[in-house]
């Protein structure tokens, strides 16, 4: 149902300034999938009103078109609409499930990878992790192909979404993340920056893309490459009856902190470059060994992690490569508990066409936004927002901060 605004309040004339460097505008380099004949409302509007909206708190399509009805018509107008009149929950459902995921990621990776970062960046400077993520709340609907729905790059330090990548309902678990990867690694700005992943990214032409494009990688090594694995173990955990070298190189680093049940998590971290005229891997510089050890419930637990780096003695120290490897999980923290829980991914049934994949990467423009505008606190200001939208408005219609204040 069409909700029109009176023909008095529509006369109202409030002058609208939209960035040409705004998100609003990224959406103009989206391909509009509707006939142009049945088109009520340009397709810029819908794309700015829905992520104004999960901004101000509302998290489904129908939120976000019941919220629109609330507004004022000045709202409206800044939004696209200007005759006062919004779509309804069927529009935005059958735009989503037509528009093409694909152009969506391009055009925010466009947008926010830019000026994510202060340029000019020394190297080594900043971690980029890349994780799969599913959505469980289309999982019961879906049938055969992988559980994980995007392939996401992260910027540790800035909390900024640098690119996605949608993962076709078809692929197979086995290869669906890694079929993705290197289209996602190629829409990265890689100078200056190190990539950082889970032992799935472990891989020699994965690696091989990043260094090409200027940058490095700091990745986990696990069964996966069996020969790179037991080379590595073989380093630093020698057979108690076999023949243990002292190492020529070995440098370590150590942080203890506590948190999350935890007491007292010790992360200390050697790393080596005895290995690197031996290993054939492409930039090898350096090989480590991580151990966590922490008590839980009156236990005494730990846990043995091996990896590789591209990053040098000098560029990757061993205490840095201890704040990459825990910075990683600033995807897991930041972003996806951040969905799930705030953003109520988990929670959507969405499972029809591209529409569960375009609110998705919605939820990581509006994220990426307040990231950027230094919002740590993400559900008091979603609750800030949703009492007076007018800041979440100017988020999505304002130029980006400059990148020596991102």
């Amino acid at each position: 149902m069409e909700s029109t605004a009176s023909a008095a309040t529509r006369q109202v004339e409030v002058p609208v300034i939209v960035s040409p460097r705004s998100l609003a505008a990224a959406f103009t380099r989206i391909p509009d999938p509707r006939r142009a004949a049945s088109v009520q409302y340009p397709l810029v509007a819908l794309l700015t009103l829905a992520v104004t909206a999960i901004l101000a708190n509302q998290l489904s399509e129908l939120a976000i078109v019941q919220w629109a009805t609330r507004q004022p018509v000045e709202r409206l107008r800044a939004l696209g609409f200007p005759a006062g009149r919004t779509p309804c929950q069927s529009t935005l459902q059958r735009l989503f499930c037509k528009l093409d995921g694909q152009a969506l990621a391009e055009a925010l990776s466009a947008h926010f990878a830019p000026v994510a970062v202060p340029l000019p960046v020394e190297a080594g400077s900043q971690g980029v992790a890349i994780d799969g993520k599913a959505q469980r709340g289309r999982l019961p609907f879906q049938v055969g192909g992988s559980p994980v729905h995007a392939l996401t790059a992260f910027c540790h330090e800035h909390g900024v979404v640098l690119a996605q990548e949608p993962i076709a309902q078809g692929r197979e678990k086995s290869d669906a993340e890694l079929t993705v990867a290197p289209a996602l690694v190629a829409r990265v700005a890689w100078p200056g920056r190190v990539l950082t992943g889970d032992a799935l990214f472990c891989q020699r032409d994965l690696c091989a893309q990043v260094l090409a494009a200027g940058g490095d990688y700091l990745l986990l090594v696990k069964e996966n490459q069996p020969t790179l694995y037991a080379d590595i173990a073989l380093l630093f955990d020698p057979p108690a009856d076999g023949l243990a070298l002292p190492l020529l190189d070995r440098r370590e680093a150590q942080t203890r902190d506590r948190g999350h049940g935890r007491q007292d998590e010790v992360r200390q971290l050697a790393a080596s470059t005895d290995l690197t005229a031996y290993l054939d891997w492409p930039g090898l510089a350096q090989v480590f060994r991580l151990a966590r050890t922490w008590r839980e419930h009156g236990q005494t637990k730990q846990a043995l992690l091996y990896g590789i780096t591209s990053l040098s003695v000098e560029t990757g120290p061993p205490d840095r490569l201890l704040a990459l490897k825990r910075g990683h999980w600033a995807i897991e923290n930041d972003l996806h508990r951040t969905k799930d829980v705030t953003l109520g991914e988990d929670q959507s049934t969405l499972h029809t066409g591209q529409g569960p994949t375009v609110m998705a990467f919605l939820r990581d423009a509006a994220l990426s936004l307040l990231r950027r505008a230094g919002v740590q606190q993400i559900a008091a200001r979603l609750r800030e927002y949703a009492q007076d939208p007018t800041p979440a408005l100017a988020l999505v219609l304002a130029p980006p901060p400059s990148p020596t204040h991102a």
